[in-house]
Formats: structure tokens, C-alpha cells, sequence
């Protein structure tokens, strides 16, 4: 007696998986999608909540879990199609929402991405990956998500949240879905050959230079807080770094959008370059500042992950442990050294240095995967034929190409994000007073992160307040001054001050 059919999502074909869905396929692009958000939420969310002065904790945290929300809703309402969608102009698609059942359930589609030769002869047809479209949406959003929350690092410490949450969506729209076309969804930059395999120029310099501009416009932090932001949390900053680190592996080993031969190879290639990077800057923090700094080990790990990302699927291991000790090395010097002689990056408060870690950093990948890119690798994932680096052929036509789509995304960043925040700051003031300022969390949102001492307070021993205490039998009650109290806990003599 044959057995009956198997129900629901088991069922070999129609309707749970259609002919053209990859089961394969569809668990990467799902898992690669949640490794990307566990960077944002709760990895950068950690990060920024410790790496921050105490008073600066619950503000630093919830811009960048706000971003995260935030980016979301406005994503499937219309800035995915204006990111992915069908082409309007060079540089955008055309708006609409992915909301509905008939678009989510259907096979992706990245329509703008079919190449044309000479002639309009079709060389590469346009992206069609084996999974439903709502899995693209997911993982789609994830990018834009970070871009933001990266992007806040430049404005830890004083912009008033109003105009941040303002601020948000409208960045996304006006600046993050253009970058996404022109390079990811069959723009201009796609078109002309520009290679960023995974964001060095969509995500990391676009968040760089918006970051640096957004700096600029809101102001300073107080000169106290300037002078000295001591993390409050160094071990929790660890672990947010190491969130990130991890997460990477869904970063560069999503961006083909398949489990196959260039994600293998993304993934081994970010984890060394990032591990170059972090030894190469704590060897110079050791060489020139005599002892190794764990934030400047953070921000090498850092550096190292976005200086692979243009190039991540498409240079040899050696080529990504090089990229590794360049990451280390450049961002390390224009961080320590030219900041300190550049009057424009001393007067921009950029908190925690998002221009050198990210803009930098994403140029430096970009230029050297247009010199490293191996022409194997390229055809496996390039839509343009023939793609290779400098070094291997490519002809300094590439390198021209790497250094216009970096131009082009500097330039739209600084005159876009430059045009948000002049007009939320007709009506918001994009920076909290002085007055909020010196108080931080409580000010913001009437809540601080560690509840058990105000900022500021202090535990004085020398106090001569008196407590009763009496036995638990119910005997004579005695009269403890602190001092004793302190003593019989073991603590002597010691004032505590967060």
C-alpha cells in the first residue's frame, strides 16, 4: 500500500517549494541574513553602550537599536525596490512596497542587473537567485541596517535623538538605496564594471563620509568629554567586537546570494584579513606607544573586516592577509598620526573614528582589490566579463574605474547628508544644550544604565552617619558606622566612584 503524500513545507514541489527554489540556497541566504543582524543587534548595540563614558551608555545603545527598527519599516515600504527594483535613473529604482504576498513569495529578481555589451548583445543575464524574494528583502535589509548603525558611531555623546530619529529614514532613502543601485542593483557604477563585492563602498564609505559630514553639522561634544571618554565597559566592548567579527562570515558569505565557491572563499579571506589587521595595529601601538591597546585591537579587527570587503570572494588568501597588514597600518596612521596635523579632523568630533575605520578603510579595499582581484575569481561572481585586477591584467582602466565609484559615493554623501540635517535643523536642533550634555542618559531619555550610583556620586567613608542592625535571634541591636560595615564586607578605606 503506497504511502500517502508528505504534507505542508515537505511536499517535493508546488505549492511549499517551487521548481526554482534551492532548499540549499534559501537556509544560507536565511542564516548569512541573521549572522549580518546579530552585528547590529546585538553586536554594534554592545559595543557602543560600553565603549562610551557611563553617562553616555543607554543613549549610545538606543541610537543604534533605533536605526535598526527604524531601517526596517521604511525598507519594506518602499526602499528596497528603490535599492533593487526596476530602473528609473543611473543611480535609482523606482519606489514601491514589499509588502504583499504575490511579491514576497515569488523567485528573486534583481531586475536592472542584465549586462549588455557592444552592439546591446546580452553578455551576463540579469541576478536571479534560487530562493523567494522575501528572503532578499531580509537579508537586503540587514546591509542597510548596519550602514546606519555604523554611521552613529560619528555621532555618539551629543546629538539630540529627536533629530536622529528624523534623521534615520531619511538618510536611508536619499542616500543609502542610491549607493545600492548604482553599485548592487544594476545602476551606472554596476555597469561600468566599479567592483565592491560586498559593501566596501555601499556600507563602509558611504557611512564614513556620512558619518564625518554628520559630525561636522551637529557639533562638538563637551570639551571635557573630548578630552577623556573612557569605555565603561572594556570586556563588553570585547565581546560586541567579537559579535562583530563573527558576524562577518554572513556579511561576505551572503553577498553571493548562494552557498557556493566564492563564499567559501569570502569567509576564510575575511577571517585572516581581520586578523592581520588586529596584530598589525597592536604591534605599532606596541612599537610606538610601548604597550597594546585593547580599543586600538578592536578597531584593527575592524579595519581588517572592511578592507576585505570590496574584494572578500575574489583575491587569493595571500592577497587578503596582505590587504590585512595595509588595513592595519594605513587607518592606524591617518588615525595617530595625520589627524593630529589635520586642523579639518581635529575640529570634526568624530567619536569613535568611524572616517578612519570605515571611509579609510573602505577605500584602501576597494583600490587594492582593483589591483588584487583575480580574473577565476572574478567571472564566478562579476557581472561584467572579463573583471580582473591591475595585477593580473586588468590595465589601469580598473583602477580609474575603483577610484570613480569611490568618488562618486564620497560626493553624493557629503552633499546629501549635508542636505538632511540643514533641514531637520530648521526644525530640530541637531545638538542637545550644554546643560543636557554634562548630565547624558538621564537627560535624553530619563534613564541611565547602571542604577546603583548616580554619576558622579561618591561612597565616603569618612562620613560619620551610623546604622542599627540587630541580631537575627532577635538580640540587643548595636550601632555599625561605616566604616565598620565597610570593614566586615572587606573593604577598607576605599572610595567608589563610577
Amino acid at each position: 500500500m503506497a504511502s500517502p503524500p508528505e504534507p505542508g513545507p515537505y511536499m517535493p514541489d508546488l505549492p511549499a517549494v517551487p521548481a526554482w527554489l534551492n532548499k540549499g540556497d534559501n537556509a544560507w541566504q536565511l542564516v548569512a541574513a541573521t549572522f549580518v543582524g546579530l552585528q547590529s543587534m546585538p553586536g554594534l548595540v554592545v559595543l557602543y553602550g560600553s565603549i562610551v563614558k557611563k553617562k553616555w551608555a543607554v543613549n549610545s545603545a538606543f541610537m543604534a537599536l533605533y536605526a535598526y527598527a527604524s531601517t526596517l519599516i521604511v525598507w519594506v515600504l518602499v526602499g528596497f525596490r528603490m535599492a533593487f527594483g526596476e530602473r528609473m535613473l543611473p543611480f535609482w529604482a523606482k519606489a514601491g512596497p514589499a509588502l504583499t504576498q504575490d511579491f514576497l513569495v515569488r523567485r528573486a529578481v534583481f531586475p536592472a542587473t542584465a549586462h549588455y555589451g557592444r552592439g546591446g548583445v546580452l553578455e551576463t543575464p540579469r541576478t536571479e537567485p534560487y530562493y523567494a524574494q522575501a528572503s532578499l528583502v531580509l537579508f537586503e535589509f540587514e546591509f542597510a541596517a548596519i550602514t546606519l548603525v555604523l554611521l552613529a558611531g560619528s555621532l555618539l555623546g551629543r546629538m539630540n535623538i529627536r533629530a536622529w530619529m528624523a534623521f534615520t529614514p531619511l538618510w536611508l532613502l536619499f542616500s543609502y538605496t542610491v549607493g545600492a543601485f548604482s553599485l548592487w542593483g544594476g545602476g551606472f557604477l554596476y555597469q561600468w564594471g566599479v567592483i565592491d563585492y560586498s559593501g566596501g563602498y555601499v556600507i563602509h564609505l558611504s557611512s564614513g563620509i556620512a558619518g564625518f559630514t554628520a559630525a561636522y553639522w551637529v557639533g562638538p561634544r563637551l570639551k571635557s568629554d573630548r578630552e577623556r571618554f573612557s569605555p565603561n565597559n572594556i570586556l563588553l566592548m570585547i565581546a560586541g567586537g567579537g559579535l562583530l567579527w563573527l558576524g562577518w562570515a554572513g556579511f561576505n558569505g551572503g553577498a553571493p546570494y548562494a552557498p557556493n565557491i566564492t563564499a567559501s572563499v569570502a569567509v576564510l579571506n575575511t577571517n585572516v584579513s581581520a586578523a592581520t589587521s588586529l596584530l598589525t595595529w597592536t604591534c605599532l601601538d606596541v612599537i610606538f606607544f610601548g604597550k597594546p591597546s585593547v580599543i586600538g585591537a578592536v578597531q584593527g579587527m575592524m579595519t581588517g573586516l572592511v578592507c576585505i570587503t570590496p574584494g572578500a570572494g575574489l583575491v587569493h588568501t595571500w592577497s587578503a592577509m596582505l590587504m590585512g597588514a595595509f588595513a592595519g597600518s594605513v587607518p592606524w596612521f591617518t588615525m595617530m598620526i595625520l589627524h593630529k596635523k589635520s586642523s579639518l579632523l581635529m575640529k570634526v568630533d568624530d567619536t569613535l573614528a568611524v572616517f578612519h575605520t570605515h571611509a579609510v578603510a573602505g577605500v584602501l579595499g576597494g583600490v587594492l582589490t582593483g589591483l588584487l582581484a583575480t580574473p577565476e575569481l572574478c567571472a564566478l561572481d562579476s557581472p561584467v566579463p572579463g573583471e580582473r585586477g591591475v595585477f593580473y591584467g586588468g590595465g589601469v582602466a580598473q583602477m580609474g574605474k575603483q577610484l570613480g565609484g569611490a568618488l562618486f559615493v564620497t560626493v553624493w554623501n557629503l552633499v546629501v547628508t549635508s542636505a538632511i540635517l540643514l533641514c531637520i535643523g530648521l526644525f530640530i536642533p541637531l545638538r542637545m544644550p550644554d546643560d543636557q550634555l554634562m548630565i547624558g542618559d538621564d537627560a535624553a531619555h530619563g534613564e541611565e544604565a547602571y542604577a546603583l550610583w548616580g554619576d558622579g556620586e561618591k561612597f565616603d567613608v569618612t562620613r560619620p552617619d551610623t546604622t542599627r542592625t540587630g541580631s537575627a535571634s532577635g538580640g540587643a541591636a548595636r550601632e555599625d558606622t561605616v566604616a565598620q560595615r565597610l570593614t566586615s564586607m572587606g573593604a577598607r578605606g576605599v572610595t567608589i566612584q563610577l
